[in-house]
């Protein structure tokens, strides 16, 4: 089990990938399926709608909060080795930076940049809604396994 610093920075880890992993798994689940019911346009308006609304500090300080805490946790690791828990804090921070920040830089903002320049009402638009949300949809299941395997990580850690 992880004690001081550590416990307070795991546990910190816990709520961070815990929380990020909600949101994707709401996407997941039903946001991007009530959106692909809708008509192209409006589908691809109310994605960039989210998507601008996304960027803002409640949830960017959650998302790259829990990015810059798994990276310090690793670092603490790598550099202290504890006797217990560092292949839990390892693998917690390396699940969330590849997982789930790795895929969003690498996958999800791509994507949601190229919707961007569409124009919404456009048929070009209406072509490529469909493929955006099943391509976006598959990465972000990615995203939220990959923090909730975190927080899992993170949480044996503590155990």
């Amino acid at each position: 089990m992880v004690e001081g610093p550590y416990f307070v920075l795991t546990v910190l880890g816990v709520l961070g990938t815990g929380v990020t992993a909600g949101v994707f798994c709401a996407f997941s689940t039903f946001v991007m399926r009530g959106l692909a019911a809708l008509p192209p346009a409006q589908g691809v308006a109310a994605m960039n709608a989210i998507n601008s609304a996304a960027v803002r500090p409640p949830f960017m300080s959650v998302f790259l909060g829990t990015a810059v805490l798994a990276a310090v946790i690793a670092v603490v690791t790598l550099v202290l080795w504890p006797e217990e828990a560092a292949v839990e804090l390892l693998l917690g921070s390396g699940l969330y930076l590849a997982g789930s920040f790795g895929v969003t830089a690498a996958a999800n903002v791509p994507r949601n940049d190229a919707l961007l320049r569409l124009e919404p009402g456009a048929a070009e638009a209406a072509e490529r809604w469909p493929a955006y949300v099943r391509g976006w949809t598959a990465w972000n299941h990615v995203r939220a396994v990959a923090s909730a395997a975190a927080a899992v990580a993170y949480v044996l850690a503590l155990a």
